[in-house]
């Protein structure tokens, strides 16, 4: 009996804001060479003469069985290849984007301080907060660039300004959409000023267009308007009251404008806001004390006051649903 041996084998390669103005898989990286030695056998492929009279059935059976053995065998290898070369690329893709995602990281941390970045992470929030549910509209397009103008988005142009020169660096060696960019500038905001380490994945496309106007929450809502609005976009009441948290940056009075932490919630449960008068009265947005005061929305609250681990766990999960909302990802 002749055999048939096929080896293959591959090297590897390598601030949640609402609308004022005021400031207020990260790819895992894979190494493991693809190895695989495949052997076929097949008995030698027999010439067939079949008899005019139909009698002989059994030496049919074993003919067309041989013929469709061998022709399995051969239909296979294309397809043994053209893994092994997908598995290369996909390597050599991943390689890359870790990279370029270290390289936004270091280019980022020389731009963003801890005064910045309460901008920055607004600036997150408002180009990924436009996503509606309803149409896949808005999200994470890095459109904010041509939003701007906009009244919600007052005192964003100077947080852009300053992702720019970090961009222009890193385009100067790889090109980086602007979604991109902002992503991983949020999270190194919250990161720099002592919050959970978000890792953030690469491969959003910019959008060229802004996104519908009117589409992030207002800073006016009640609790059911902010839960339902939020709801939109895909993102439950527990996510609404994790995100806000970011509000602990800036001068939103919560807290050190220049620490994440959990005091933003610690502060919610004294309500400020409802003395007599002085600068505690002007703590918060009218969306943080409605927080306060819906019974599904205080139980987080409470948790997040009690655990500061726990709160930081569920912001980095929200923040990474939140970045990803509506994105368009460039393929391999």
């Amino acid at each position: 009996m002749a055999s048939l041996t096929i080896l293959s084998t591959t090297k590897p390669s390598s601030t949640l804001s609402f609308t004022t103005p005021q400031e207020s898989k990260f790819p895992a990286k894979s190494q493991r060479p693809f190895s695989s030695t495949v052997k076929f056998r097949a008995t030698p492929f027999k010439v067939c003469v079949f008899p005019s009279n139909n009698n002989d059935n059994g030496a049919k059976d074993d003919c067309f069985s041989t013929r469709r053995s061998l022709l399995v065998c051969i239909s296979t290898l294309p397809f043994l290849f053209g893994f092994h070369e997908m598995e290369d690329l996909s390597a050599k893709a991943l390689q890359s984007d870790t990279n370029t995602y270290m390289l936004i990281k270091e280019e980022v941390r020389k731009v963003v301080s801890k005064g910045k970045a309460a901008g920055v992470l607004r600036l997150v929030f408002h180009d990924a907060g436009t996503f509606e549910m309803d149409g896949n509209s808005g999200g994470m397009n890095g459109s904010i660039v041509y939003e701007l103008e906009r009244p919600e988005n007052s005192g964003l142009k100077k947080s852009l300004k300053i992702l720019d020169k970090a961009k222009g660096e890193v385009d100067a060696i790889q090109q980086v959409s602007w979604a991109d960019m902002i992503a991983v500038a949020g999270a190194e905001a919250v990161s720099v000023c002592g919050g959970p380490t978000i890792p953030v994945q690469l491969g959003r496309l910019d959008s060229l267009e802004p996104d519908a106007e009117g589409q992030l929450p207002q800073e006016s809502l009640d609790a059911p308007g902010l839960k339902q609005s939020f709801k939109r976009k895909g993102l439950s009441t527990q996510e609404l009251v994790a995100l806000s948290g970011a509000h602990t940056l800036g001068s939103k009075g919560f807290g050190s404008p220049f620490v994440f932490d959990n005091s933003y919630y610690k502060i919610l449960l004294e309500k400020p806001w409802k003395s007599s008068g002085g600068m505690s009265s002007m703590v918060g947005l009218p969306s943080d004390h409605a927080l306060v005061e819906d019974d599904e929305c205080l139980r987080w609250i409470k948790k997040y006051a009690d655990n500061q681990n726990m709160f930081f766990d569920d912001f980095k999960k929200a923040y990474i649903k939140l970045v990803n909302s509506g994105a368009r990802w460039k393929s391999l």
